[in-house]
């Protein structure tokens, strides 16, 4: 059996699909979250298998974080708060969920001498690119509290990697989508179509233009960077190679539902996006990561497609039980 590794927000979206690799693969897996947007269901087909520990903590008490890293080989760090929006209203949330909590855990890595850290970050650290797609070295430049507050761990990663030869791998996710997924523009379009199937609003003028990646692909990504990186700090996009509008989204939404004749409700801000902080386009080079061996299976049409139909399966399914 191989060694034990961390998750940290293991019971979330991305999280959750990370345990399941790494399950699979062989190793042993300790799951932190402290279930503020994660959920147990994700991975109660682990409980009781004694390949995975669940520890119901917050990582801004630095005591918890260093209870976490006990023992572990390296630490998948996936937790945060992952609603962009929430940054608008409630800054101090992304602050203090993601910054702070990130700051605890790089402190409880070096306390415990971890070497390995794997951090999810996002293609929202680009903030509004003058072209897309964008590579790695583009500038650093959020729009968003959400997208500072990655930028800021991105930062704080560095200066550890360097400072104490942590092997840093830094994977910049474009909008993730598949099973288990429960906050973003697909959900969103599901749970607004279900409720009222003649009508749609559209936060934005549903021109804006996004990459989408499948779960799965993400995941692959994430184990290819995190076995082949070399050492000190390393970072990747993670996208399909291509992109498409919020409209087109509605479209595929709408089709996955047999739905047709949707009257669609625009809600723009600003320059046509959707809230404060959204950005009108955002794509990502990924020859980085193909160099070392990953290619995606699936386009953004087909991964908004796969998730559409599992995310109206799951809520069936969840209706059905209730």
């Amino acid at each position: 059996m191989q060694g034990l590794v961390l998750v940290t927000g293991g019971a979330g979206f991305i999280g959750s699909h990370i345990v399941d690799r790494l399950v699979e693969e062989g190793f042993r897996v300790r799951v932190v979250d402290n279930f503020s947007s994660g959920s147990l269901g994700n991975i109660r087909h682990h409980l009781g298998s004694g390949r995975v520990e669940v520890l119901s903590a917050d990582l801004k008490d630095p005591a918890k974080a260093e209870e976490s890293v006990k023992g572990v080989d390296a630490v998948f760090h996936f937790a945060a708060n992952p609603e962009v929006r929430v940054s608008t209203t409630n800054p101090e949330i992304h602050f203090n969920e993601n910054v702070v909590a990130t700051f605890n855990l790089l402190e409880a890595v070096r306390k415990g001498d971890v070497k390995e850290l794997v951090f999810a970050s996002s293609s929202s650290v680009y903030g509004e690119p003058e072209e897309i797609p964008v590579g790695e070295d583009a500038p650093v430049r959020p729009v968003s509290v959400y997208g500072a507050s990655k930028a800021a761990c991105e930062s704080l990663i560095h200066a550890y990697s360097r400072l104490y030869g942590v092997r840093a791998v830094v994977l910049r996710y474009a909008n993730v989508v598949g099973p288990r997924l429960r906050h973003g523009v697909v959900w969103d379009f599901v749970n607004k179509l279900l409720r009222n199937p003649t009508e749609l609003e559209i936060l934005g003028d549903g021109t804006q233009a996004r990459s989408y990646v499948h779960v799965s692909d993400a995941v692959e990504a994430t184990m290819t960077a995190w076995r082949k990186s070399g050492q000190g700090f390393n970072v990747y996009n993670v996208a399909s190679e291509d992109w498409i509008t919020v409209n087109e989204v509605a479209d595929i939404v709408a089709e996955a539902m047999g739905l047709q004749g949707v009257k669609r409700v625009y809600k723009p801000v600003l320059h046509g996006v959707g809230w404060p902080g959204d950005v009108k386009r955002i794509a990502l080079k990924i020859e980085r990561l193909k160099s070392l061996g990953w290619r995606p299976r699936m386009g953004s049409r087909e991964a908004v497609a796969e998730a559409a139909k599992r995310v109206l399966s799951e809520l069936h399914h969840s209706a059905r039980r209730d």
